[in-house]
């Protein structure tokens, strides 16, 4: 008579058959995923009519006034403005958010496809990578074309933080989690705006509002794409490659936030933004402090969920301020 299984057999059976269970419920999300980009997708010369009289880019459009969402909107010295004044300052700023939008989605796409490179025949990853680096390739020919219609001298990310920004496709080789971080790190907190501006009851450029919907609903599933991703190899890493990435996560989030939401540097000067004005909505402002934090806010739940969050890496997300 074979004799009953121990209990630590039965452990180890049962850890087994979880992780099965797990690695089979991930790999089909992956492939709703890139189902979901056969079946919906958008490619923005044939679905954005950019030549239709209503979509014309007019800088004195009074919807290009910054939203309530852009602190500098209610801000008495923007309010004081002439009309024509405020709607070329707010252009200014969507068609930047719009370059920096671009220049990120080039340094994620060459991550992407190094990472692609590495995968191993029958990865289920390969096939959604390679649907997410087209999808961006479409948003950044939109973002770009948005900005050319615009004629305004749009640089983007100031050169300095570019010139560093060259390292991001080459994180895939050092550590695809961190990589992932790094996504997140600059899609959630455009994908927040962007949700808040459409929900702020304006009226919005049609141009505006078509590119900022075909984001939206592409993004949510890179989004989607990298949370399912950490959720099932954080766990699995050693500690103390869990341990460094939980140390690298918030300084890289609290870093991105910031480059995604801050004033264009080029616009303060163009349009002579007082000194005491940048300080007052954006340095020194508890709501634009606040702003920052929520735009990373989910992705703050899944480091948390996934043991990133502890004693001795929460003082780090408390100095990036966004904990």
């Amino acid at each position: 008579m074979a004799s009953a299984p121990s209990s630590t057999a039965a452990g180890e059976g049962a850890a087994r058959r979880d992780e099965v269970a797990s690695r089979s419920a991930y790999e089909a999300v992956i492939e709703r995923l890139s189902k979901a980009s056969v079946d919906k997708h958008w490619e923005p010369y044939r679905d954005i009519p950019w030549d239709d009289p209503e979509f014309l880019v007019r800088r004195a459009d009074p919807r290009w006034e910054l939203p309530e969402v852009d602190r500098l909107g209610g801000h008495p010295w923007y309010r004081s403005r002439p009309p024509e004044e405020r709607a070329a300052i707010g252009l200014w700023r969507v068609a930047t958010a719009m370059k920096i939008g671009l220049q990120f989605e080039n340094l994620l796409k060459r991550g992407l496809l190094n990472y692609a490179y590495r995968l191993p025949n029958g990865s289920p990853e390969f096939r959604y990578v390679y649907h997410e680096t087209i999808e961006e390739g479409h948003h950044g020919m939109m973002f770009q074309e948005f900005v050319n219609r615009t004629g305004l001298p749009i640089r983007g990310m100031p050169r300095p933080l570019s010139v560093v920004a060259q390292v991001a496709p080459w994180i895939p080789l050092i550590s695809t989690e961190l990589f992932f971080v790094f996504v997140l790190g600059g899609e959630d907190p455009i994908d927040h705006v962007q949700r808040k501006v459409l929900k702020d009851g304006r009226a919005h450029h049609p141009l505006e509002e078509t590119i900022m919907r075909i984001h939206i609903a592409e993004e949510a599933r890179h989004i989607s794409f990298a949370r399912h991703y950490l959720r099932d190899r954080v766990p699995r890493m050693p500690a103390y490659r869990r341990l460094m990435l939980g140390v690298a996560a918030p300084i890289v989030l609290g870093v991105m936030a910031r480059i995604m939401l801050a004033p264009p540097g080029a616009m303060i000067r163009r349009f002579e933004i007082p000194s005491r004005v940048v300080s007052e909505v954006y340095r020194r402002n508890p709501a634009a402090k606040r702003d920052i934090r929520d735009s990373v806010g989910r992705t703050r739940e899944l480091c948390a969920e996934t043991g990133l969050i502890n004693g001795l890496t929460r003082p780090f997300w408390r100095v990036m301020g966004i904990f």
